[in-house]
């Protein structure tokens, strides 16, 4: 499952286009259409500039972000939309309306029934997510090197050409493996994730 609307504006073609009927690329369009009106009536708006993290990471556009963000669903054929917190009953790639917070986000999806977390951080997030194990991948080797012991996986190389998308994804799928299995993530070893359980509050939440 892929969420984080506002993560995806701007690049929501390249998932509409893998929809499994136009139902369900409608849903999805609606969903940015009704975060357009949302964002407005809370005196913001969805095309904004990267967070300072995220310029410091190297983006420039909120539309780098999005390309990225959609990315991470990799190619399957997108076979439902869900709202918020809504119960999953799709097999295959799905989408979730949530805000961009990741707390906030995650605990849609964990509502939903969503039960291993794999979890991308350039920055070095240690959130772990209770009550779902959470996987987390660091995107670059620098800050992997730094907090090795937060991390579970690190994808890294894959900008240096020292290893392939293919291959990290490899790694990450016996991993979700493992974790489904009963291995231990790094959060759940050091008792990460009593405070992620962030509902969706009332207000503009991107």
């Amino acid at each position: 499952m892929l969420a984080e609307t506002p993560e995806i504006y701007g690049a929501e073609h390249l998932l509409t286009r893998r929809a499994v009927s136009p139902a369900v690329a409608k849903k999805l369009l609606d969903r940015i259409e009704w975060w357009r009106q949302y964002t407005a009536r809370n005196g913001d708006e969805l095309n904004n500039n990267p967070s300072f993290g995220n310029k410091l990471g190297g983006l420039t556009t909120i539309l780098e972000k999005s390309l990225g963000a959609v990315a991470k669903g990799g190619s399957m054929p997108l076979s439902a939309v869900y709202e918020y917190a809504e119960m999953v009953t799709e097999p295959g790639f799905v989408f979730m309306d949530t805000p961009g917070y990741d707390p906030v986000a995650v605990t849609g999806q964990v509502a939903g029934g969503c039960n291993v977390i794999c979890f991308t951080t350039g920055r070095g997030s240690v959130s772990g997510f209770k009550p779902a194990p959470c996987i987390k991948i660091a995107t670059n080797s620098e800050m992997y090197r730094h907090m090795e012991d937060d991390m579970d996986l690190n994808c890294g190389d894959i900008v240096t050409g020292e290893d392939t998308i293919e291959a990290a994804g490899r790694r990450i799928f016996e991993e979700v493996i493992a974790v489904a299995s009963g291995k231990k993530t790094r959060s759940e070893e050091f008792e990460y994730g009593d405070n992620e359980f962030v509902p969706w509050q009332v207000g503009a939440v991107t």
